[in-house]
């Protein structure tokens, strides 16, 4: 049995994979983004590449929790406040006019959309953890009681 419902499971291996393909875009294509945006080609592109390289890992770890929720949430935790912050960028870039209007629908697909189900996602695993898995079909590992160490043996002398 699965930690996640169905849904979440299905959207964390979506997220996963539209991540790793935006993250090879910027990678990759970064000059056609700047085209699509009309927005001006910068002297160096690291910066650029170096998001998409991010973005890029969030993905394989979107689908890692996807795997494994319990081990991994805490990658979602950090997906989760990068979606957060990069909205709260976007958004103010967007309303000071350094970023053009077509880029909206973009951070909405991209980062907007994703806060409230990744916050459903975290606080389910989180009540599943809290509670021992009772509610949910998250299972805690069974707690192993410290064994003393076994006393040295002196020869009889």
């Amino acid at each position: 049995m699965s930690a996640l419902r169905p849904w979440m499971k299905s959207l964390l291996y979506f997220a996963g994979g539209y991540n790793v393909l935006a993250g090879l875009g910027m990678i990759c294509l970064y000059h056609e983004g700047f085209k699509l945006f009309g927005i001006a080609k910068p002297k160096m592109n690291l910066p650029i590449q170096l998001v998409g390289l991010f973005v890029l890992l969030f993905g394989v770890g979107y689908v890692l929790v996807a795997r494994h929720p319990r081990e991994n949430r805490n990658l979602l935790l950090l997906g989760f406040l990068s979606k957060l912050l990069g909205s709260a960028f976007g958004l103010v870039y967007v309303a000071k006019g350094a970023l053009p209007p077509v880029f909206l629908p973009v951070l909405l697909f991209s980062d907007i959309g994703y806060l409230p189900p990744f916050l459903l996602i975290l606080r389910h695993l989180d009540a599943a953890s809290a509670d021992g898995g009772t509610n949910t079909t998250l299972a805690r590992e069974p707690r192993r009681e410290k064994q003393p160490a076994p006393a040295s043996r002196q020869p009889a002398g």
